[in-house]
């Protein structure tokens, strides 16, 4: 597997939910017929080789390799509750645009919700905080190809991140995500991408996120464990 310099989040890493993504891809639905766990254990290098193994020869139970340095590992997992509610199209516009209000990105390239990503470029997705909803932030997405699982779980990714504005001097990236895509948008459909606050353990947050379709239907979701981290572990 390599995860191409394009799909970064920080500057010098992958985007933590694509990444993700790509792995669980090759997780056997049999062997994870609810949900696939991915657990990212050091920041996924880019342009670079990397090995998947499967553990368990049945391919429930994959890592990822970048030489002897476990990247990450999915196996099969279960949800702890529902889906993040959806929210109406034009709530989630007037959401979007509150996005990171205050200017301070912590990582304005990223693949999904890096605002100095051109279109057609990056996903340009900008969860905002839904009005009356504490905690809860949303916005519109619209893909402009016929999107993969993987793009799907980025899809997923930064709503989680966001609904616990991790703009300032302590960013936080991905740790864990347990997702499902149930269904795939068409290229140009007008989709909504909902995140959720949960709860905060330390330097843990605790989120949920959603993508809904056009006709309302739940395209997939996830639950996530986001890590407050030093930033200069991200630096160049």
């Amino acid at each position: 597997m390599l995860v191409e310099a394009r799909f970064h989040g920080p500057d010098n890493s992958g985007n933590g939910g694509y990444v993700a993504g790509l792995l669980a891809s090759g997780v056997s639905p049999q062997a994870a017929p609810e949900a696939v766990r991915v657990a990212l254990r050091l920041p996924p290098p880019l342009e670079t080789p990397l090995r998947v193994a499967d553990e368990d020869g049945a391919r429930g139970h994959l890592t990822l390799w970048d030489g002897d340095r476990l990247v990450a590992e999915a196996r099969a997992d279960t949800f702890s509750t529902g889906a993040v509610p959806a929210v109406a199209p034009d709530v989630a516009a007037r959401a979007a645009e509150k996005f990171n209000a205050g200017g301070d990105h912590p990582f304005p390239g990223c693949f999904v919700c890096g605002p100095d990503r051109a279109p057609g470029d990056g996903m340009r997705l900008a969860p905002g905080p839904v009005d009356g909803v504490d905690g809860t932030v949303a916005c519109p997405w619209t893909p402009w190809d016929a999107p993969t699982s993987a793009l799907m779980w980025a899809a997923l990714d930064c709503p989680g991140g966001w609904a616990f504005d991790p703009a300032g001097s302590r960013p936080a990236v991905l740790g864990t995500m347990t997702a499902r895509v149930h269904a795939l948008p068409e290229a140009g459909e007008p989709c909504v991408a909902v995140g959720a606050a949960r709860r905060r353990d330390g330097r843990k947050m605790f989120a949920g996120s959603a993508v809904y379709g056009a006709d309302g239907r739940l395209l997939g979701q996830a639950e996530q464990i986001w890590i407050e981290v030093d930033p200069a572990r991200f630096r160049g």
